[in-house]
């Protein structure tokens, strides 16, 4: 056997242009992102890190072992967190567990239905189309808290919703009723926000798709199962759980339609803020923080089973460039 070397005194092949412009892209890439990565630091990595150490202690005044008066923050470790899961405050904590959960449940499969058919209808060719987009999108552009207002007198008992059915239901007292209350507000609000994203998957499918499946004898409803919904998934999923996160963190649509005190309308976001409210931030920070993780493993979830591609193809690949040729141990015999 025998090794086949590169000749004495031969330099290697100097790199390409193509190569030495991927390289400084990549450095002109990093330099951009830069500022961004740094504010992201401030306004999103800042904020975690202070609220998981201000979780771990707790505000208190008195008088300790000594008789000295203690006032201030005093380190207490994962005190705040056993407090939440014991008790009476185990109790109320499970309860806006549930709620948080179901009002993300029920309002996202309403809105997921409803956004559809609202895209559908949007992306037709009709007249007046752009006044009946326009309508359409108006609840999604009136904040929260007038939306919140406006459902309010909706739902008084004098208001037009006992009018229309008939009955006197106290619509902001607590119970079931209070809940639906909630459900159809937030539904109205943010469904348009799904039709849109919506109209844009589907504004971006070829007409041709659609004949060739008429000439080929296929329904209406056939069409959408095999077509117009493969191919609006991405855009669905991405508002799927964007809907999904607004839902987790819903606190200011029940606090002012139905009010504070009411256990079946009372989600997480709004135990922390009562608790801040009150002036214990450690507790207030320990809600936030169980939150925060229960939306980080809701969203990881829903990214990996149902594969939401928020930032692009991710399982697209670059070929990777052919590097240098490795010499190669051949027999005598195989030489030229």
């Amino acid at each position: 056997m025998a090794t086949i070397e590169a000749p004495a005194g031969k330099k290697p092949p100097p790199t390409t242009n193509r190569a030495v412009d991927t390289r400084q892209q990549g450095r002109l890439a990093r330099l951009l992102l830069t500022p961004t990565m740094l504010v992201l630091l401030i306004v999103i990595g800042y904020p975690i890190l202070a609220g998981t150490y201000q979780s771990l202690f707790s505000q208190s005044q008195g008088v300790d072992e000594s008789g000295f008066v203690v006032q201030g923050d005093q380190f207490v470790g994962l005190d705040n967190y056993a407090a939440i899961f014991s008790g009476d405050s185990g109790a109320r904590f499970w309860n806006a567990f549930y709620n948080t959960t179901y009002f993300t449940v029920v309002t996202v499969t309403l809105e997921v239905i409803l956004g559809v058919a609202m895209a559908l209808i949007m992306n037709r060719a009709f007249r007046s189309k752009g006044l009946i987009r326009a309508s359409i999108l108006i609840p999604w552009a009136i904040p929260t808290v007038v939306s919140a207002l406006l459902w309010r007198w909706i739902f008084d008992a004098n208001g037009i919703a006992n009018d229309l059915l008939g009955t006197q239901v106290l619509w902001s007292t607590d119970g079931a009723q209070a809940q639906w209350a909630v459900i159809i507000a937030d539904v109205w609000k943010t469904s348009p926000f799904i039709g849109l994203l919506v109209l844009a998957g589907l504004q971006v499918i070829p007409s041709e798709v659609y004949e060739a499946a008429r000439v080929d004898g296929a329904s209406a409803l056939r069409q959408f199962w095999s077509i117009t919904l493969p191919l609006v998934k991405p855009a669905l999923l991405v508002a799927v759980l964007f809907r999904i996160l607004d839902g987790l963190r819903m606190f200011d649509l029940p606090y002012v339609l139905v009010g504070q005190g009411k256990p079946s309308v009372e989600t997480v976001s709004i135990l922390a803020f009562l608790e801040n409210s009150n002036v214990r931030f450690g507790a207030a920070a320990a809600y936030a923080v169980i939150l925060f993780l229960y939306i980080v493993v809701v969203a990881y979830a829903f990214v990996r089973l149902l594969g939401a591609d928020v930032i692009g193809d991710a399982k697209q690949k670059t070929p990777r460039p052919a590097g240098r040729r490795r010499l190669r141990t051949v027999a005598k015999g195989d030489m030229p």
